[in-house]
């Protein structure tokens, strides 16, 4: 059995796996989704966002990318915020990088990358926004791990930005964006306790999308 195939058993035993748990899961699963969190992470195979989060099938919202970036042109991302924050009515938005990531290393090298060019070029950009505390890093690796705090710092900030995420955070209280970076090297997640209060009102001058702001 080739590795294409073994997905398909393993896909079975897992289909049996939660029936035996719960007869009616499938069933249940089927109705409907009303997930708590909207994840945006990063699209690398050893970040599985449910899984690192300790939840099921339904619970969670996810849209991933190339290191958890949330870019205004990109019609993908805006319409995953919009249509969790809208209809899904999710309460919390997480974005998530992970230590070693490769995308945010690749933005750290003034090279040529082709078609990625324009991707990296969001993260380059947070490099050039924290380019003084970066420099002033003299390890190389401390230097990498935090650029990527800081890319989902900013990315966290680009959440806010929205104008969906805005009007419902006003009139309701949610949602509550989140910073989290998950380490490869030990599985945990470090929530960088983003203040959402602070950053949006640092903010607000300029990108105020909401009249009651």
């Amino acid at each position: 059995m080739n590795i294409y195939q073994q997905v398909f058993e393993n896909n079975k035993k897992w289909v049996e796996s939660k029936i035996s748990h719960d007869a009616d899961f499938f069933e249940k699963l089927a109705k409907d989704q009303t997930p708590d969190f909207l994840y945006i992470g990063c699209a690398d195979s050893r970040v599985p966002a449910n899984e690192i989060m300790g939840l099921e099938p339904g619970e969670v919202f996810v849209h991933r990318n190339i290191a958890n970036l949330v870019v205004n042109t990109d019609l993908n991302v805006q319409s995953v915020i919009h249509y969790a924050v809208v209809h899904l009515q999710v309460k919390h938005i997480i974005v998530c990088g992970h230590y070693g990531c490769g995308g945010v290393k690749a933005a750290m090298v003034p090279k040529d990358l082709g078609l990625m060019n324009p991707w990296l070029r969001n993260i380059r950009d947070v490099y050039r926004i924290h380019q003084d505390e970066l420099d002033g890093i003299s390890d190389t690796e401390a230097r990498y791990d935090r650029l990527v705090e800081l890319n989902v710092r900013e990315q966290c900030i680009n959440v806010v930005k929205v104008a969906s995420v805005q009007k419902r955070y006003y009139h309701e209280g949610y949602p509550t964006v989140h910073g989290w970076v998950y380490d490869l090297h030990n599985g945990y997640l470090k929530d960088l306790e983003l203040d959402m209060e602070k950053e949006v009102a640092k903010i607000a001058k300029i990108y105020d999308l909401h009249e009651d702001f």
